[in-house]
């Protein structure tokens, strides 16, 4: 349910943006270093990371709300 989630909320991106939605904490990060801006998702929290750097920890609840807003700094 997040990648559709995910996808319905990618329209508010005005700019070309890359966005990565992993699902493992543990290996998420590296494997989506490419993107500008990803989440790697646990089960209890997830790490953000923007421009393969991991920014902050952050709870599963604000997955989606927090990878539009980040990648809307972009």
């Amino acid at each position: 349910s997040l990648v559709a989630q995910l996808e319905e909320r990618l329209g508010e991106i005005i700019k070309p943006v890359t966005v990565a939605l992993m699902g493992c904490v543990v290996n998420g990060v590296g494997e989506g270093k490419a993107a500008d801006v990803g989440i790697a998702c646990g089960r209890d929290q997830g790490v953000l990371f923007v421009r393969g750097e991991p920014v902050r920890n952050i709870e599963p609840s604000a997955f989606i709300d927090t990878l539009i807003a980040e990648a809307n700094k972009l």
